[in-house]
């Protein structure tokens, strides 16, 4: 079959490789239908996840046909079309039995792309499948899908819930990239009363306005100034970091109010600085998380019933074989305008 391979820094291939196969009772090979490309994808080709060993096989999202399952797998069956989650669940540890399923001891935990072989393929072996594959309704397109395998509960998980975000609120979103806007449509949910989306990019901002936000801008001196006066001098209820570079952290640091919440979500290659000397005196909350992806099976059911709206996160789609093409352009998002892109496999069945 054929790979995305990461080849160290700077270098990946897309080139034949061995197919998977079972080697855990747990386990399920599944057929990629579709396949997506993550900002924690160019972390990784910029040297940023030194975990990741060259020669491993990138991605941690896709939406795919069940081809095998091994004897210890029931609630998973063959020729089901399924949403490959980014995190994989032993069910049996600690952490999994608390629902804390991205910090599972058994083998779980954000492993494809990462310690193990990864989604950006033909076929992918999916461990613990009872735990970590979602059967998909057939009025759930897989494209639609895709959303919900890392951005959607990731966003509301480490975003929307750690930041309590509450009716009312006044919500900054630092970020309007795929993370940043699965963010505002999940707040959404909660009703608050305004969202300010903070992005250079014209593109960005313009597409938050189109998704709801209630007021979108540029720079961290117009952010401030907007959120002085939204709130009356007080700051935001919750800043949202959806970037992952020390700016973005520290702006939010400097939006919320006295008692608000920081939830961090973008994934950091770069220490930023914590300004305790201003902040312990606040009373502030600063949360930061990999996503257990627990609510995955609420947001599924939404999707289906309509009460969420995916449908602009996808804005350039290829064949899977157009992988590096993909790449180009998802790297290349300020110029391309690239959110989220999907690969499709041409045997797809949905």
């Amino acid at each position: 079959m054929k790979a995305l391979v990461y080849g160290g820094a700077g270098n990946r291939s897309w080139i034949d490789v061995p197919d998977p196969s079972i080697k855990d009772p747990e386990d399920a090979i599944v057929r990629v239908d579709a396949v997506t490309i993550c900002g924690t994808d160019l972390h990784i080709l910029k040297g940023d996840v030194p975990e990741v060993d060259s020669g491993r096989i990138l991605g941690h999202e896709a939406v795919g046909t069940v081809l095998d399952v091994g004897e210890q797998v029931h609630d998973i069956s063959v020729g089901q079309r399924v949403l490959v989650s980014c995190i994989s669940s032993c069910g049996r540890c600690r952490f999994c039995k608390e629902g804390r399923y991205g910090q599972c001891l058994g083998g779980g935990g954000w492993v494809l792309g990462h310690t193990i072989d990864g989604t950006q393929a033909e076929r992918v072996r999916v461990p613990f499948a009872d735990h970590s594959l979602h059967v998909l309704p057939d009025n759930v397109s897989s494209e639609d899908a895709l959303m919900l395998a890392d951005i959607l509960p990731t966003s509301y998980e480490v975003g929307v819930l750690a930041g309590h975000v509450s009716p009312g609120d006044t919500v900054v979103v630092v970020g309007a990239g795929p993370i940043g806007l699965a963010a505002l449509l999940t707040a959404r949910l909660f009703s608050p009363s305004q969202v300010v989306m903070v992005d250079p990019a014209a593109s960005r901002r313009e597409q938050a306005l189109a998704s709801g936000a209630d007021h979108a801008v540029a720079s961290d001196a117009e952010a401030e100034a907007l959120v002085q006066e939204l709130t009356g001098g007080l700051g935001a209820d919750v800043a949202i970091e959806a970037v992952g570079v020390p700016g973005s952290f520290e702006l939010c640091t400097t939006l919320i109010r006295p008692g608000g919440h920081v939830a961090n979500v973008g994934v950091h290659g770069a220490p930023a600085t914590l300004h305790l000397e201003t902040l312990w005196i606040k009373d502030v909350t600063i949360t930061t998380g990999l996503v257990d992806t627990r609510t995955t099976p609420l947001l599924l059911r939404l999707l289906g019933e309509g009460k969420i709206d995916v449908s602009s996160l996808c804005t350039h789609r290829f064949g899977i074989d157009e992988m590096q093409d993909a790449y180009d352009v998802f790297a290349r998002a300020g110029e391309t305008g690239a959110l989220k892109v999907a690969l499709f496999n041409p045997d797809a069945v949905g």
